[in-house]
């Protein structure tokens, strides 16, 4: 690698976790003034309240690799109780605890061995799980959720993606995103963004001859 390839591929780095910061703040902020009862609905991750996905997210940002490592050898190489467990030590007492416990973390840089855009990408998503049900919308920087699209649509990494729309043609409405070939499916970046990560209800969204395949690769929401 040379000078000027590592040079922009700290600069690329920098932004993304600027972005990051910037979506935790976001969240915080609409998260604000909750009550208890608020804090109780479930979720768009299936089994998983509002406050859990937000105690997920504050796990994920407080664990290095060698404390994630450990978490998973202590769980047997079992990777969703360690989700749980990691989870359970971020919920705190109440959810005020549990929202302050997130502010605590927004601007940390700490990650488990993931890449950094897929910190954005489950920031951007479980904010998402988190505000739907609130019926809390926000509009993303067109950057933002573009780099989380094209993110996506080539990995399997952490959640299924790339596999999901493997035959379709995904076209945003409302910025440059594109991806493969096959029945069109299209609508805004964010939409398919969610679909592409098994959101089901975001396919009541789209358009296109592909949205029934889409959906039918989509896991119940």
């Amino acid at each position: 690698m040379t000078e000027r390839q590592a040079s922009a591929r700290i600069d690329r780095g920098s932004v993304t976790w600027s972005r990051i910061r910037a979506e935790r703040a976001a969240l915080a902020a609409d998260l604000a003034g909750l009550t208890e009862q608020q804090f109780a609905t479930p979720s768009l991750c299936t089994g998983l309240t509002v406050r859990e996905v937000l105690a997920h997210l504050t796990a994920a940002a407080s664990l290095n690799p060698w404390q994630w490592l450990a978490g998973v050898i202590r769980c047997g190489f079992d990777f969703d109780k360690q989700v749980t467990m990691r989870l359970n030590e971020q919920l705190g007492a109440t959810a005020a605890e549990t929202l302050e416990r997130f502010r605590g973390i927004v601007m940390s840089r700490t990650k488990p061995p993931l890449p950094t855009m897929a910190m954005l990408g489950e920031t951007i998503v479980h904010g998402e799980d988190i505000r739907r049900p609130l019926d809390i919308r926000r509009t993303y920087p067109i950057e933002t959720i573009t780099q989380v699209a094209r993110y996506y649509q080539g990995s399997d990494q952490v959640v299924l993606a790339k596999g999901r729309v493997r035959g379709l043609r995904l076209v945003a409405n409302d910025g440059p995103f594109t991806t493969g070939s096959g029945p069109l499916v299209s609508g805004t970046t964010l939409a398919l963004t969610m679909a592409m990560t098994g959101r089901r209800t975001y396919c009541d969204e789209l358009q296109g001859g592909g949205v029934a395949v889409l959906r039918d690769r989509c896991a119940p929401a």
